[in-house]
């Protein structure tokens, strides 16, 4: 059993120790807060036996051989290269770091150090998400045209536009609808295609309560859509934290379209083949033809088995791991330029 410890006790936390209690290879041992008791209360109930308010013990510590990183997205990259040293494998979470610079280091440290180093990025470790690469490798034809989108009210949104300033809309953290929301659709978007030759983007920003005139990083997105080019393609990206978007995400082949929702974990997947009507300005094939995967309830078991497996060695792992580095790299480049274009910076950018 591989043995877990996990930074972090938002919800993203909870449903992660949820899918770990349902995971053959892998079992939670220990919990990190900075706060002590609130590291007990969180991982008592769960089957914590260890518990730390020092990432210094935690990465020390020979109970543990994997730690889960759930923390802001500014302290991603650092607290995973402190586990790396302590000779600890890490999962983190989405984003995987501030920058695609800050990720390349926690990749290059891991190789160093003969761990495994992977995003938590649960929509592409999925059999659905298998599914889709699947069709839109084989089914569509040639692919011309997709859009992904994902766009959530957030409560938040109240609390910043009241003046307050808050993790999830803070710079400070390497936050805002991009990092939170976004990635969701930029990252199978690098998957499916590939690393963009153009990337045009626009975005809805606000000014963080609190900064200072000169402060370079007092701007943060709240909406935004990117247009990614690849010559024979166009892939847009739609995310948001102000409104909810209802539409799927789909990728428009010569030959058929296929549909899926919700992007940050598709179960509705849909194909629409084309039907040669002449001038006939509808799709003949109104509802499409429903593809049925099987699921697990939480997804976030897929991710852990992927990963539990490249610990262990397994070769297809391995291999996918090399992958999956590629998109979070490649991924996180695409974003630098998004944000860049949106005037968006973190202190970890001016470094």
């Amino acid at each position: 059993m591989l043995r877990f410890a996990t930074i972090g006790t938002s919800g993203i936390c909870e449903r992660f120790c949820d899918a770990l209690a349902q995971s053959e290879g892998a079992e939670l041992v220990g919990t990190y807060s900075r706060d002590l008791a609130r590291a007990r209360s969180f991982g008592e109930p769960r089957g914590a036996s260890s518990f730390f308010d020092s990432l210094d013990e935690l990465a020390r510590s020979p109970e543990v051989d994997a730690v889960y990183v759930a923390s802001p997205n500014a302290l991603h990259a650092p607290q995973a290269l402190k586990m790396i040293v302590g000779g600890k494998h890490v999962l983190v979470e989405k984003a995987f770091a501030s920058n695609e610079r800050e990720a390349r280091g926690v990749f290059d440290a891991a190789r160093a150090a003969g761990v495994v180093a992977l995003e938590a990025t649960r929509n592409l470790h999925t059999p659905t998400f298998s599914a889709i690469e699947k069709i839109v490798a084989h089914e569509l034809g040639p692919v011309r045209l997709a859009t992904l989108r994902f766009s959530k009210v957030t409560s938040r949104m109240g609390r910043l536009l009241a003046g307050e300033r808050i993790n999830i809309f803070d710079p400070r953290m390497s936050a805002g609808a991009l990092m939170d929301i976004g990635v969701y659709c930029v990252e199978p978007a690098i998957a499916l295609f590939g690393k963009p030759d153009v990337v045009r983007a626009l975005s809805v920003t606000s000014v963080v309560p609190g900064c200072a005139p000169d402060d370079p990083c007092s701007a943060i997105d709240l909406a935004g859509e990117a247009l990614l080019g690849y010559g024979d393609k166009v892939v847009s990206l739609s995310y948001g934290k102000t409104s909810d978007d209802v539409l799927p995400s789909q990728v428009e082949g010569e030959r058929a379209t296929l549909t899926w929702e919700p992007t940050s974990g598709p179960v509705d997947l849909r194909l629409y083949e084309h039907e040669d009507k002449g001038q006939v300005f509808r799709v003949e094939s109104a509802r499409g033809r429903r593809l049925e995967v099987p699921m697990p309830e939480n997804d976030m078991v897929c991710e852990i088995d992927d990963f539990v497996a490249a610990v262990l060695g397994d070769e297809r792992a391995l291999a996918a791991r090399e992958r999956f580095e590629r998109v979070t790299l490649d991924s996180l480049a695409v974003m630098d330029q998004i944000r860049s274009q949106a005037g968006v910076r973190f202190p970890a950018d001016l470094g």
